[in-house]
């Protein structure tokens, strides 16, 4: 990475203030690009869910890892819930979708409130686990709530055995005109779901699997009480990577927690943050963490720079971090700030190996709160992780005493509206959207792969007018 000659830094930066200036390429095509990251999380692409409550949850984990990414599962899920999770992903399909399923005596408000479970638009309709029909949103409309779904049922019209070649299932639906196939075992039960746009994607993007060819799923600790014990149980449920994880990250608790669980030799990737500068990226892989967290502040539920002070702009905190972490054998991951594909591209360009997303990924139907409507559109409700609604539920087995005096020191934002685009949806239509973003960036520059992208890059500081400058404008000038 390097600046425009000319071009002396004199403060830090934040994504908004960084361009990218084309360079000579000779790479033609986005697909040329290669998205895959070399920091032990196996991910295909540069992107993992937050360990928020509002964002990562199974239907989360199994969709990003079939499409490369990773979700870190939050802290405060308890270990049974936590396994749960685990063992959900770890048994799904590494092609087809998780059907949202009913039964013909369920009703059509039982279907109305699982239907945005999944981005694919419809429930199968199951007798002794064969399905038997669909159902639909439209096919709900103007209906009574309390009529059986067997009235509104449609019947499926392409069913396909479960290991039938995505381009094939593509071809068989667009022949019939259909967006939807439901996919059967050999005794014709129930295995999976696989739209058009699926299909498409399972030739784009590549899982990200443990080596058992299973989807991968990251969880959270704390570095309160025995981490290293919780840490040891998350791995035995099948965690392929641990994030310890504080709000402030260049402390003697965290150190002493990194080192703990590094000293058992779990034999998985150890996360742990947050930092923002070279100091703590290197006291922390000093510790034994193999990836730094890199970002205080920049979250969109985070009061935390507005409370304290304390934070760091983005970009420049990525940059400096990351050149510690490749100093000393380390990664770090942007954790923070994204609200465009540009600045993913511009997270891995600074240096990162991943980019952290919350609040953009808590809109979409995959993630754990239920839709909800006002009279502007669908939404969802997230909420920051140091919010008095997170230390509620953090501190749900502390006496009343000091459940009440931890509740007086909160940072965050315990509730905000997050619209769900209706563009995008899903979580995959984001992903859609940020790798095609960062794949051009990449042909921008004239690189294959994230690493060349980092080592290529040549980057200029812009005005808040030269940001503005760039933003589309659909109605014209």
């Amino acid at each position: 990475m390097q600046f425009l000659s000319g071009h002396h830094l004199t403060h830090d930066l934040t994504y908004d203030d960084v361009f990218v200036v084309p360079n000579r390429s000779e790479v033609t095509s986005r697909f040329d690009v290669d998205l895959s990251t070399r920091d032990g999380s196996e991910t295909t692409i540069p992107v993992v869910a937050a360990n928020m409550t509002a964002v990562s949850g199974k239907r989360m984990a199994e969709t990003l890892a079939r499409r490369g990414g990773l979700a870190v599962l939050p802290q405060d899920l308890p270990l049974a819930a936590a396994a749960r999770s685990i063992a959900f992903v770890k048994s799904r399909d590494l092609v087809a979708d998780t059907p949202v399923t009913l039964t013909r005596g369920d009703s059509v408000s039982d279907a109305l409130a699982l239907l945005h479970k999944r981005a694919h638009g419809a429930a199968v309709v199951v007798e002794n686990d064969v399905p038997v029909g669909l159902v639909t949103e439209a096919a709900c409309t103007d209906v009574d709530r309390f009529t059986r779904v067997s009235d509104v049922a449609a019947p499926v019209i392409v069913t396909l055995p479960v290991h039938t070649p995505p381009r094939e299932v593509f071809d068989a639906l667009t022949d019939l005109r259909q967006e939807l196939a439901v996919l059967t075992h050999p005794d014709s039960t129930l295995a999976g779901v696989l739209t058009r746009v699926g299909a498409l994607r399972h030739g784009v993007y590549h899982p990200n699997v443990d080596a058992d060819g299973r989807l991968r799923i990251a969880a959270a600790v704390g570095i309160n009480g025995d981490v290293a014990a919780k840490a040891t149980d998350l791995v035995e449920a099948g965690a392929d990577l641990l994030v310890i994880d504080t709000a402030h990250g260049h402390q003697e608790r965290m150190i002493a927690a990194v080192s703990a669980v590094a000293a058992v030799g779990l034999g998985v990737p150890i996360v742990a943050g947050n930092v923002v500068s070279a100091d703590g990226t290197i006291d922390l892989i000093s510790a034994g963490a193999d990836i730094v967290k890199v970002g205080v502040g920049p979250g969109a539920m985070c009061t935390t720079r507005m409370m304290t002070g304390v934070g760091r702009p983005q970009f420049s905190a990525v940059a400096d971090c990351a050149a510690a972490a490749r100093e000393h054998g380390g990664h770090v991951w942007a954790d923070g700030g994204v609200r465009h594909p540009r600045d993913v591209a511009l997270a891995v360009a600074a240096g990162a190996s991943n980019v952290m997303i919350g609040s953009w990924f808590a809109g979409t139907y995959e993630s754990p709160g239920d839709l909800r409507q006002d009279a502007r559109g669908a939404y969802k409700v997230s909420f920051g992780m140091a919010s008095k609604r997170a230390v509620v539920a953090r501190s749900a087995d502390d006496n009343a005493y000091d459940r009440a005096r931890k509740s007086l020191f909160e940072e965050g934002i315990s509730s905000s509206r997050i619209p769900v685009d209706p563009d995008r949806p899903s979580v995959e239509d984001l992903l859609d959207h940020i790798c095609s973003g960062v794949r051009s960036t990449a042909t921008y520059t004239g690189a294959r792969t994230l690493t060349e992208l980092h080592d290529r890059v040549i980057l200029g500081v812009q005005s808040a007018a030269g940001f503005a400058e760039g933003r589309p404008l659909p109605g014209g000038w």
